[in-house]
């Protein structure tokens, strides 16, 4: 029998295989879309149907946490693969309750054909992984949150053009001309703010599709060490600068990225935590100060907060955010396809959907 594929980082993976996924959204998201303009918008419309790899089957989404744009993605991707998402909340199931996560997969892996999970401590979703009979794939634990960081990808591929002119922008034509992804050059990309799992899941990517990472974060706040140990056994490490300075860190950037200083359940931490990130707010004065690149971009995988970012940054032209959120559900869709539907996340795509 074959063996049961799962993704928990995009460590877990190639450069070339993480590419391949980014084009497989791209691929995805312009097939799909045509079907959900309102009807009459398509003139003579070349309509093709996006894979259905998912007909007839029920992906379980097992959420111990609150979640907007990755339940939504899932939810709504599920439907355009031909299958069904089930959300399985805290309340909803004995998971965690009367029952352990090895009983729990055994039993949601007899009647769903994949499973979704985010969850607390990674080591939660390590233990669904080791028992489940059906692909399982981290929406987010503690460590890691690699569908983030594809849909980070797609966006930055998609808006090459902002940082290389000579870059095609991409476009759906009346005769559903699927243009390829375009090329996106090595970028300096500074993350300013607390490692947390989204950040892990960029060490471990970025720098192997030949970016170059610059980090700031108060001294008390660290990678984790089994992170930077990923990280070094990468090579990722040597594209790597980390400081205390966020002006430092955000020196020749081109795009600009931060997250929550306050992750969910870190609630009682919330007075120390907003002392100990005061100054690391990003501003148009602070990049202007650090010299970041004149035409730098900002990007956050949301929900935000004021004291992270400001409005005018947030909600300016340097925004890359709302973009950012829309691809959460086209690289879901194509992580669903490949690993769900197909059970070839590190595999070759055969076909373009």
């Amino acid at each position: 029998m074959a063996v049961v594929p799962h993704l928990m980082t995009l460590a877990d993976l190639t450069a070339p295989q993480i590419s391949r996924i980014i084009a497989h959204s791209h691929v995805l998201k312009k097939v799909s879309s045509p079907w959900l303009a309102p009807q009459g918008f398509n003139k003579k419309p070349r309509l093709r149907m996006p894979s259905q790899s998912l007909f007839n089957k029920s992906i379980a989404l097992i959420f111990s946490k609150r979640s907007t744009r990755t339940r939504l993605s899932a939810e709504t991707a599920s439907a355009l693969l031909g299958g069904r998402a089930l959300f399985l909340g805290r309340e909803d199931i004995q998971l965690g309750v009367n029952e352990s996560p090895r009983d729990t997969a055994r039993v949601i892996g007899g009647m769903c054909q994949g499973i979704f999970a985010r969850v607390g401590d990674h080591e939660e979703i390590e233990e669904l992984a080791k028992y489940s009979p059906v692909p399982v794939l981290n929406a987010l634990s503690s460590l890691w949150h690699p569908t983030q960081i594809l849909a980070d990808l797609l966006t930055l591929h998609e808006h090459a053009h902002l940082f290389d002119p000579s870059a095609e922008v991409p476009q759906l034509t009346d005769k559903l001309k699927l243009v390829d992804l375009p090329n996106l050059r090595p970028l300096t990309i500074a993350y300013v703010g607390d490692p947390a799992n989204v950040l892990n899941d960029m060490l471990v990517t970025f720098p192997r599709l030949g970016h170059k990472m610059r980090i700031a974060s108060p001294p008390a706040y660290q990678c984790a060490p089994p992170v930077w140990e990923r990280v070094k056994e990468l090579g990722c490490d040597k594209d790597i600068w980390w400081g205390s300075d966020p002006r430092e860190a955000v020196h020749g950037a081109d795009v600009v990225i931060t997250d929550t200083w306050i992750s969910m359940g870190q609630e009682t931490e919330k007075a120390q935590r907003l002392k100990d990130f005061q100054g690391y707010q990003i501003t148009e004065a602070l990049c202007r100060e650090g010299g970041a690149n004149p035409d730098w971009k900002f990007m956050h995988c949301l929900p935000r907060k004021a004291n992270e970012v400001d409005d005018e940054v947030f909600y300016g032209p340097r925004s890359l955010v709302f973009p950012e959120a829309d691809n959460r559900k086209w690289t879901i869709m194509a992580a669903f396809d490949l690993l769900f539907g197909k059970w070839n996340i590190k595999g070759e795509i055969k076909a373009a959907a």
